[in-house]
């Protein structure tokens, strides 16, 4: 295989991938939008966390709800827990990495918020420790996984979501949790502002 037959490779793959995903993830992510629409109705925010490529993803939507989307509005409460490097080194030097999102989750978390918990495994032990920490402070979690969903699939509750893309390779379970991720803020924004 040449190099550029694989680069078509990669494209085809991804493509075909969204294609069947769709039916499968269309109920999931509308059911997303609802439970992060109406705690940001109510005045709550959304709690975001992942690692690698999974903690970059809740730095893009974090900014997606607190700049915006595709339309003008005003910020909506979205924090990343990725981001403060005091916090994740403090916690994980002087605690255990797999409390760098549950601490956080505890110190901010208020019932009624919610948590977007991404693991592409879904057995990631810090996602899976916030989601536990969540559920103690009657938050619910809108949880995007691939693998089958992991240990994550047995923790979740009958009224939080689980968006499982239908796929074992990560890179390919990463660029579906990025379109989930922005029919998330697009469903949001519609719900706000109409067809506009």
């Amino acid at each position: 295989m040449s190099l550029l037959s694989r680069i078509t490779q990669q494209f085809e793959d991804s493509a075909k991938l969204k294609q069947q995903a769709a039916s499968v993830l269309v109920e999931p992510i509308a059911a997303g939008i609802e439970v992060m629409f109406n705690a940001l109705s109510n005045d709550n925010k959304i709690l975001a966390c992942g690692n690698g490529g999974s903690a970059a993803d809740c730095q893009h939507f974090a900014a997606e709800l607190i700049g915006r989307y595709e339309r003008e509005r005003l910020p909506l409460a979205a924090i990343a827990l990725t981001t403060d490097t005091s916090i994740l080194t403090a916690v994980g030097n002087d605690y255990d990495y797999n409390e760098i999102f549950s601490k956080q989750v505890q110190g901010l978390g208020r019932a009624g918020d919610v948590l977007l918990a991404i693991s592409t495994s879904g057995n990631s032990k810090n996602v899976i420790a916030a989601i536990e920490a969540a559920h103690e402070r009657d938050m619910r979690i809108v949880a995007m996984t691939g693998k089958g969903g992991g240990r994550i699939d047995e923790l979740l509750r009958e009224d939080d979501v689980h968006i499982c893309v239908p796929h074992d390779r990560t890179a390919r379970i990463q660029e579906v949790h990025l379109l989930a991720l922005h029919c998330l803020c697009d469903g949001i924004d519609w719900n706000l502002l109409g067809d506009e």
